[in-house]
């Protein structure tokens, strides 16, 4: 009997070509459209009923059987509420690595046992072997492993990434080749749940705003903002105060949040938008940590934010924390956003930044 592989299918290119691809190899496969979230768009419109619609045109079309799962409420439970939470703590959060590890490979992972899988699928562009590491995907410009370093290697090893190994031009011109109803489909954009709709307005209906003022680090008042939780370090559009002061642009350098101000600065290079000590919290790892307790500190490379190219860096634990010393000045680290660590094309995990400990302070 063939192994079955259950796929968790989104409407878009990427997951229809891993349906595909594992059909053609003669797996038992089975397609499952997740919903996890209960809103429509900006235009009245459930953009999930689209996304829907598509992933039955393509399962019938390839001849796999498929089904619908609502997990809006483990997403709003799991996801939501510490996107939410982040927010208001003043931070920026990233709730795609949260719902990889929460829904996609856990939630989604116990609905496809009940429906007999030996393997889940997706179409991420990460690849992983038979020891349940997680590997770059081969397109540089598409991997997705810094979204998925909350995997635990026992979850990698019951899973399987079509179109790791193929470059994300490679993957819709089989889609074209293929006659996929989706393989012209525009990729999506922005964060899981809110998609490309207006962010602020988004974030509004679920948190209050609340105005204060844009600071310099002497304290003068240079302009208002709409709330801290609308900015994030190294920001530099939409602060609506150009043209004052030196002419150069003005970054955000920090947040107030005792007393509800934006802290601006001046100049792309400023000194408070560069460090090279964070403090990493809720740290967690694929597999096997790189780090003991009380050992010596490790050489790896690291991304802030994704995209990032890999910047060198030293890790060491500070108590059940992560110490990360780079190499080179970083950019505008962010708190709330991920670190994820890696050996050559292994992700090896990451953890949540915390603490920047030197930004202002380095000599350049």
């Amino acid at each position: 009997m063939a192994e079955r592989i259950v796929v968790g299918m989104s409407g878009g290119v990427d997951s229809s070509v891993a349906a595909l691809l594992l059909k053609e190899k003669g797996y038992d496969v089975v397609g499952v459209f997740m919903k996890n979230w209960e809103e429509t768009d900006d235009n009245g419109v459930c953009t999930a009923e689209k996304d829907w619609d598509d992933v039955r045109q393509v399962c019938e079309m390839i001849g796999i059987p498929y089904y619908a799962v609502n997990f809006s409420r483990e997403y709003w439970d799991r996801v939501f509420t510490y996107f939410l939470d982040e927010y208001r703590a003043g931070c920026t959060p990233n709730p795609d690595v949260l719902c990889n590890r929460e829904i996609k490979f856990r939630a989604f992972l116990d609905f496809a046992k009940t429906l007999g899988a030996d393997k889940i699928a997706t179409g991420h562009f990460v690849r992983s072997d038979e020891e349940g590491r997680l590997l770059r995907g081969v397109d540089p410009g598409k991997d997705q492993s810094y979204f998925l370093y909350m995997v635990k290697n026992a979850q990698l090893r019951q899973s399987v990434f079509p179109v790791g190994g193929m470059t994300k031009a490679q993957v819709r011109a089989l889609a074209e080749e293929k006659g996929l109803p989706v393989s012209r489909k525009k990729d999506s954009t922005g964060v899981c749940f809110i998609g490309e709709r207006n962010f602020k307005k988004f974030l509004s209906t679920y948190l209050p705003a609340q105005p204060g003022d844009m600071v310099t680090l002497e304290g003068k008042t240079v302009g208002h903002h709409d709330g801290l939780m609308y900015y994030t370090i190294g920001q530099r559009r939409g602060l609506g105060i150009g043209g004052c002061g030196t002419g150069e642009s003005w970054f955000v350098v920090g947040k107030d949040m005792e007393k509800n101000r934006l802290l601006v600065a001046q100049g792309d290079d400023h000194p408070m938008l560069y460090s090279t000590k964070a403090i990493g919290k809720e740290v967690t790892w694929v597999g096997q940590p790189p780090l003991t307790p009380d050992g010596e500190p490790v050489e790896v490379t690291c991304k802030y934010r994704y995209r990032q190219q890999d910047q060198k860096v030293t890790i060491r634990y500070d108590g059940e924390d992560i110490l990360i010393q780079a190499h080179e000045p970083q950019r505008a680290v962010t708190l709330g956003q991920s670190a994820v660590f890696y050996r050559g094309e292994e992700c090896l995990g990451g953890c949540i930044v915390r603490q920047v400990l030197d930004a202002g302070q380095i000599n350049e």
